[in-house]
């Protein structure tokens, strides 16, 4: 769906990457990929999390991974010393400046002329988003992710169009058999702003007198790739399984680190990058743990579709186990007693108590998987919800049902607000600009998925992905059957 001018828009772009031939996405509040299995869903969606990973370390005054952070200032240039001091000066004049706590300034002709030249020459940071990617998927070369057999290159592009309607802004990665290569998208003429919390700002600026390109970076990124500078948190398909078991894959872990430079061969194969911080997320998830503000959001969940509490609690080392209390019980079950239901769903409601904050993603693998058709409405109701406080949501689903109840709260906007509540649909309504569907469909030319937005079908009351297409085939097939049930009777 197009935008007007004055709406700004993030778009993510890949060729030949992984089984997608070809794809462009919309990143909205409310993302959805669905499409049949093996063509690409989670692909797109881990690609996602590795630019999010990347880019959103980026920003000034944030704290980095110790691994990230040690790559980064390994690849970084410094800038000169007569041009980092004007650039050190400019800042600190500008966030010293009293105004609201997010500040959006525009740079200086001079500044952004300088700064513009740090932005454009990236190549060097190649080798550290390569490793991210690698990181994510779990692979020890990144060219394994181009499309086989023809293709010669995976493209991948991130574009923030600005509200102008003329100009774009973004990055291009290109990974090839021997080596990745990242270009910028910063036209000369295209603005430059400086946006961010003026306190992280403030920080920054206290350490200018070491101005490198990463800091460059760090301080227009933001602006340069629009959504894709949030945090971002992924939860995997398998969630529940390794709820399950991330004590034993923690101990094994921790084992084959403890034999570390002996020619030993683990058993234990390596974990991606998107279960290695899952896992890392879990243990860092306690009862003395920070709670966020989306808290709410979460008890919501527990009430309306657990039917009871998702606790934690620690041992005398400090290791955490989750526990599960039906609702007037006293006492707790282990969280692997319970039912498939509440294991899938218990991760979605540790993140909202104690990791996500409004304007981070959350990434959910099948949020459907384990639960009823009545219950796949309740959370897709309870999604919409998060996206309302403030928490971008992408999801890849195989389900009708999510569609068809994500379409609703996207027709209840049209409502008058004082006439929602004669509607039988619950949760909060979410505009068309806000929601985002993408279908994934394999093609034989050029062999590898094709992805596509799909429109609202306001006569069918859903977004249409095929599967219309099924239960007409399986009815025509039960016609078939009772035809020849009646003719062998005649």
């Amino acid at each position: 769906m197009a935008k007007p001018n004055g709406a700004e828009r993030t778009t993510l772009s890949v060729k030949d990457f992984g089984p997608i031939a070809e794809a462009t996405v919309e990143l909205r509040p409310f993302t959805v990929f669905v499409g049949a299995s093996n063509t690409g869903k989670s692909y797109l969606a881990i690609l996602l999390y590795a630019l999010h990973q990347f880019f959103g370390s980026l920003p000034a005054g944030r704290v980095l991974p110790p691994t990230l952070l040690r790559d980064l200032h390994k690849h970084a240039r410094p800038l000169p010393p007569k041009e980092a001091k004007n650039v050190g000066a400019w800042l600190q004049r500008t966030v010293d400046e009293p105004g609201p706590s997010r500040l959006d300034a525009a740079l200086p002709d001079d500044i952004a002329a300088l700064l513009r030249r740090e932005l454009i020459r990236v190549d060097h940071f190649a080798p550290v988003l390569n490793a991210e990617v690698e990181r994510c998927f779990g692979l020890t070369k990144s060219s394994t992710l181009i499309r086989q057999p023809a293709a010669k290159r995976a493209s991948i592009s991130l574009r923030r169009e600005l509200g102008d309607g003329m100009h774009s802004l973004g990055y291009d990665l290109a990974i090839a058999r021997s080596r990745s290569l990242l270009t910028a998208a910063v036209p000369a003429d295209a603005p430059l702003r400086l946006q961010g919390d003026r306190q992280l700002l403030r920080f920054a600026s206290a350490v200018m007198g070491g101005l490198t390109s990463s800091l460059v970076l760090g301080l227009l990124v933001p602006y340069v790739v629009g959504e894709v500078s949030r945090s971002v948190h992924y939860l995997p398909a398998d969630r529940a399984g390794v709820m399950h078991a991330h004590r034993v894959v923690v101990s094994s872990l921790i084992g084959r680190a403890s034999r570390a430079g002996f020619e030993v061969e683990s058993p234990l194969p390596a974990l991606s990058g998107v279960l290695a911080d899952f896992l890392e997320r879990l243990i860092e998830i306690g009862d003395e743990g920070k709670v966020r503000a989306s808290r709410q959001l979460a008890e919501r969940l527990e009430s309306e579709i657990l039917g009871g509490a998702v606790r934690t609690s620690r041992s005398t080392v400090g290791y955490p186990s989750f526990h599960y209390r039906p609702a007037k019980w006293r006492n707790d079950l282990p969280l692997m007693n319970a039912s498939s239901m509440v294991s899938e769903l218990a991760p979605v409601v540790l993140y909202l108590k104690h990791v996500v904050r409004p304007g981070d993603v959350l990434i959910i693998e099948e949020p459907e998987s384990h639960l009823h058709p009545a219950m796949q409405i309740s959370f897709t109701r309870c999604l919409a919800a998060v996206v309302k406080a403030g928490i971008r949501v992408v999801v890849t689903t195989h389900s009708e049902w999510v569609l068809e109840a994500l379409a609703n709260l996207v027709r209840l906007s049209e409502v008058a607000k004082s006439r929602r509540s004669e509607a039988s649909a619950e949760g909060p309504a979410l505009s068309q600009d806000e929601v985002g569907a993408w279908r994934f469909e394999q093609k034989e030319r050029p062999k590898g998925s094709v992805v596509q937005e799909i429109p609202l079908d306001t006569v069918r009351g859903t977004f249409p992905a095929g599967f219309g297409e099924i239960t007409e085939q399986l009815y025509n097939d039960w016609a078939k059957i009772a035809n020849l049930v009646e003719e062998q009777g005649a």
